[in-house]
């Protein structure tokens, strides 16, 4: 098959910044498609197709067989539509001619080390994907929608204690209007650019999100019902998260499991939270929002072992509350072998459940007791916790 398809990159330098094999595609090109500013700059005249909005890639598929070009800012395939398209097609179908990317641009301008420096793409995300990467000295190059976005991001940075960090603000990079402006992350708010920016941060002032397991109960929005911090910390070595793994949280009450899993997981880790109640799925995802992790948190309505029909085989399953014989059987019959079960327990009834099920089928049944002190008097005392008891299991 020969390719249909070229993805082109270009910047603010239009046709000049072309080489000479992605001047050959686009000349080659029925038909080009591109964002209005990508069309212009690449002179594609009748031949070229805005993209529709809302965005979908189905005009470009519609195309197949036909000689057509796709114009994207920089690298298609960093946080661009390269991704989009490829993943509907044979590898034979499309060729790729990138362009120097935005962030290449940037760290170049500023001497930094890209291998150093995180790269987000904020223009169609929320700034809460920002969390955590959050640390006194990082360097972060940051895709944002234009300058009220800027502004906003001052205001994020602020509110966060990295009002202090160094800023360079960047304007049709690249281009004969490129724009450079240097300032404090806190005179962002104060700014008056427009389109086509990107931000590059050198943290200073603030502190970051915790990186051990067991993030105060107090980070979380919750009605009382959440695994505490100490458990939860037991909690999660046990499930033994690895980058890239998906875990289902059954019983998910404020989420606090699942998004735990995902900050250890990395941008490639996925969680499925599980739960009955619309006031807590509420908890759920707002706790998602503010640690930037709403993207690969998915809530699934209802109660289990119902609600497990047709779901991705997860790696690891942690069951946090209403563990019964029927779940247990279900989770048994329905999981691979090699799946990490853990099931935590804090009544009598649950404590004989999971007995019998280590007695069963073994694993690792583990009894925490956890005290604290407490006021007693003039003095102090322990006031000890409700025991839990703990099964994990490798299917």
């Amino acid at each position: 098959m020969q390719p249909w398809l070229s993805l082109i990159g270009i910047g603010e330098d239009g046709l000049s910044g072309l080489t000479a094999a992605s001047r050959a595609a686009l000349d080659e090109a029925d038909i080009v498609f591109g964002g209005p500013r990508h069309l212009a700059l690449a002179g594609a005249g009748e031949r070229g197709r805005p993209w529709p909005l809302p965005f979908s890639v189905a005009p470009v598929l519609e195309q197949r067989g036909r000689k057509v070009a796709v114009l994207a800012s920089g690298d298609p395939f960093w946080f661009g539509v390269g991704g989009s398209l490829a993943a509907h097609l044979a590898p034979a179908e499309w060729r790729a001619f990138p362009a120097l990317s935005t962030f290449s641009l940037i760290a170049a301008r500023l001497g930094w080390r890209l291998e150093e420096t995180t790269c987000l793409g904020l223009h169609a995300a929320p700034f809460s994907r920002l969390f955590p990467h959050l640390a006194e000295g990082a360097r972060l190059i940051c895709l944002v929608r234009d300058g009220a976005a800027v502004r906003a991001l001052g205001a994020w940075l602020v509110e966060r204690e990295f009002g202090e960090s160094r800023a360079h603000l960047f304007a049709a990079l690249g281009g004969p209007d490129e724009q450079v402006t240097a300032c404090a992350a806190a005179g962002l708010a104060d700014t008056k650019a427009g389109p086509l920016v990107a931000v590059a941060l050198d943290l200073r002032g603030g502190r970051g999100p915790i990186r051990a397991s067991g993030l105060p109960d107090e980070a979380f929005s919750h009605d009382g019902q959440i695994t505490k911090r100490p458990v939860r910390a037991l909690t999660l070595s046990t499930l033994a998260p690895r980058r890239g793994e998906h875990l289902w949280d059954i019983g998910s009450g404020s989420g606090s499991i699942a998004i735990e899993w995902l900050l250890a997981t990395g941008p490639t880790g996925r969680a499925l939270a599980i739960e009955p109640r619309a006031d807590r799925r509420a908890n759920i995802a707002a706790n998602a929002l503010a640690f930037g992790v709403e993207d690969r948190l998915q809530l699934v309505e209802g109660k289990a072992p119902e609600a497990l029909a047709g779901l991705p085989v997860p790696h690891a399953v942690f069951v946090g509350g209403g563990a019964s014989a029927s779940l247990l059987e279900a989770l048994w019959a329905l999981l691979p072998a090699g799946t990490r079960l853990v099931a935590n327990g804090v009544t009598l009834e649950t404590e004989a459940l999971l007995a019998d099920w280590s007695a069963r089928h073994g694993g690792t049944l583990l009894r925490i007791e956890l005290a604290q002190a407490q006021p007693l008097g003039g003095m102090r005392g322990w006031t000890p916790a409700r025991p839990i008891v703990q099964w994990s299991v490798v299917r």
